[in-house]
């Protein structure tokens, strides 16, 4: 499904990519860039193309990524992502020619993708937040509702992190199927050699043995409020439910930390977070919207179960080991959270979790968007 049309294969193609994402804080889809760009060098060379992979940034600070793969160079000079979205918002122009030279291929990573000379304009669209639930986001991210029209009108194919964004992608915006490719991410490695935090570690940070968890940030669309909600109705009828726990940006915001059962984690390194993950009984990610949830697939790959909300994207990545609830429905996420802490936790159900997160890698992810890339 989604497959990009394999019509002629083109030779000594020059690939480059919007690495925004990757300056300051990352976040989600700065991990998602992070990981192309590193499995891209190797997805080319298991295909046979000639072709060579570049990355640019849209900033007045000049920000320069650290650490590229071997093979892969930064271009472009400094240039403020502001600026640039206004004129790409009114005008199609500049082509992205004249700011990273000669490219065969552009990859906007993240909503945006300028215009070209000749380049073939690959655009990724993360979800529909944006058009669908346009109260919970940002300014500038209300920008992609002329953004990408822009960008289609002009030919952009389109990639997805799931089936589920692909679909609405193309209902959204009447796209044919061959205009939109799904390139589902993956989970790194770490996580299935994850070792749940002892005691000793839980203690010290005033966290309880035994816990709900919560990844994520304060974004309205991550529906926090409902979760709270939710996980006291769990408390009130249930009682013995564990407490909660809030990691992320979350996890750091103190007015939180007084709602009974309530516990944040601060700031966490990565390796710290993957030790709570695996200790927690359950994650719960009760978005409002969402494009692929990686910490679902991160919890599976611990042996931990999840409780997503009834959303597409969810219900795909989570599949048969996610149990589900409409986002909305604050005892049906309170329902949710109890079957959770009540469901099947023995050698076998934790070798099942973590072989559903097994089919999702970074691998599969570079290939399919190369051949994304490569597809006339």
């Amino acid at each position: 499904m989604g497959q990009p049309a394999r019509r002629e294969t083109i030779l000594r193609v020059l690939i480059t990519l919007d690495a925004t994402p990757l300056l300051g804080t990352r976040t989600g889809i700065g991990r998602y860039v992070d990981r192309l760009v590193s499995h891209l060098p190797d997805a080319v060379a298991r295909s046979g193309a000639d072709a060579t992979i570049r990355v640019t940034t849209w900033t007045a600070r000049g920000g320069r990524i650290p650490a590229l793969p071997a093979g892969v160079r930064q271009v472009g000079p400094r240039v403020p992502a502001r600026l640039l979205r206004e004129c790409w918002r009114r005008w199609d122009a500049p082509p992205v020619e004249v700011l990273t030279g000669r490219t065969d291929v552009f990859h906007g990573t993240n909503f945006v993708s300028p215009p070209t000379r000749r380049a073939r304009e690959v655009l990724t669209v993360h979800d529909l937040t944006y058009a669908l639930h346009a109260g919970t986001v940002t300014a500038a991210s209300l920008q992609y509702r002329e953004l990408v029209p822009r960008a289609l009108a002009r030919g952009a194919h389109v990639l997805t992190p799931t089936a589920a964004v692909a679909a609405a992608v193309r209902e959204h915006y009447g796209l044919t199927e061959d205009r939109v490719t799904p390139t589902l991410l993956g989970v790194d490695a770490p996580w299935f050699d994850a070792v749940p935090a002892s005691g000793r570690w839980l203690d010290e940070r005033g966290l309880p043995e035994e816990f709900l968890l919560f990844v994520g940030s304060l974004d309205p669309r991550k529906n926090l409020p409902r979760l709270l909600e939710a996980y006291a109705r769990a408390r009130r009828d249930h009682p013995g439910t564990p407490d909660l726990v809030l990691a992320g940006p979350a996890g750091r915001e103190e007015r939180l930390a007084a709602t009974p059962g309530v516990h944040l984690t601060g700031w966490l390194a990565d390796a710290d977070l993957r030790a709570l993950v695996a200790a927690a009984r359950a994650l719960v990610l009760p978005s409002l919207d969402e494009g692929f949830g990686l910490p679902v697939l991160e919890a599976f790959a611990t042996g931990r179960p999840a409780v997503v909300s009834a959303v597409p994207a969810l219900l795909e990545v989570g599949g048969p080991h996610a149990f589900a609830a409409p986002p909305e429905d604050v005892d049906a996420l309170a329902g949710a959270l109890v079957q959770a802490l009540r469901a099947p936790d023995d050698a076998e159900a934790v070798a099942a979790r973590r072989a559903w997160a097994g089919r999702f890698t970074w691998q599969a992810c570079a290939d399919r968007t190369l051949d994304a890339y490569l597809a006339r």
